[in-house]
């Protein structure tokens, strides 16, 4: 089977712009994503997908491949969606390009579990970890997730949910999803919900029509860069594990 990585990436980021350009030493941040997916035992490329002339300029200096895609699309999912002309694969892993530290182990275990399902219903795996710390817990950036007992996805939302009253745990979806090509081709031609408009979380396109997200759980959840202070962070965590 052939396994690959698309990184949606984009410039209009309203909290961080020219985000994927901004740079970790001498790389631009998307490299490290970029890299880091390489190191899974699954993936034997990786592309990033964008609609901008100005992160094809830098993936071409940096040997990075490159899908040029339309300006239209609401989410990172539908820009994958499209590249599905351009590279054939059995499986598609959407990894973002603010996720610098990705762990590699967290692509094999979307895959992993994309692999142990033939249920026409699941479209997709999306990871998701434990919030350990109250800040993120209250942070609308930060996208919590509910699932049932066979961890499929019930919900989705950037307020807090459950409302929790006794055990106080909650979960983080990660923005790293698997889908089959099928599945990929199913998300691209699904109508956009209320929900999904209002969370503006592409999971919930998959919901509010009828199909299933398997969630994954992994343990080491990276540090994404969603503000010039995050990159700040992640710069420090690189330098202490040199």
């Amino acid at each position: 089977m052939n396994f690959v990585v698309i990184i949606p990436s984009r410039m209009g980021s309203s909290r961080f712009p020219g985000k994927p350009l901004a740079l970790i030493k001498e790389y631009p941040l998307m490299w490290y994503s970029y890299n880091q997916s390489l190191k899974s035992k699954y993936i034997k490329a990786a592309y990033i997908a964008t609609d901008d002339l100005r992160i094809k300029k830098v993936c071409i200096k940096f040997g990075l491949n490159c899908l040029m895609t339309k300006k239209t699309h609401l989410n990172g999912t539908d820009r994958i969606a499209e590249c599905i002309k351009k590279v054939k694969a059995d499986i598609y892993v959407n990894v973002q390009g603010d996720e610098p530290l990705i762990n590699p182990k967290s692509i094999n275990a979307v895959i992993d579990k994309l692999l142990c399902y033939k249920n026409k219903k699941i479209l997709a795996t999306n990871a998701y970890h434990i919030i350990n710390n109250k800040k993120d817990i209250l942070d609308t950036n930060v996208i919590k997730t509910i699932f049932d007992k066979d961890e499929n996805a019930l919900a989705f939302s950037r307020n807090i949910i459950p409302y929790n009253k006794y055990d106080k745990i909650y979960f983080r979806q990660i923005g790293l999803y698997a889908f089959t090509q099928k599945g990929l081709n199913i998300f691209a031609n699904l109508k956009h919900g209320p929900v999904e408009r209002s969370e503006t979380i592409e999971m919930y396109r998959i919901l509010e029509n009828g199909y299933s997200v398997k969630m994954v759980k992994v343990k080491n959840y990276s540090k994404s860069v969603d503000t010039p202070q995050d990159l700040e962070e992640v710069k420090k965590i690189i330098k202490l594990n040199q």
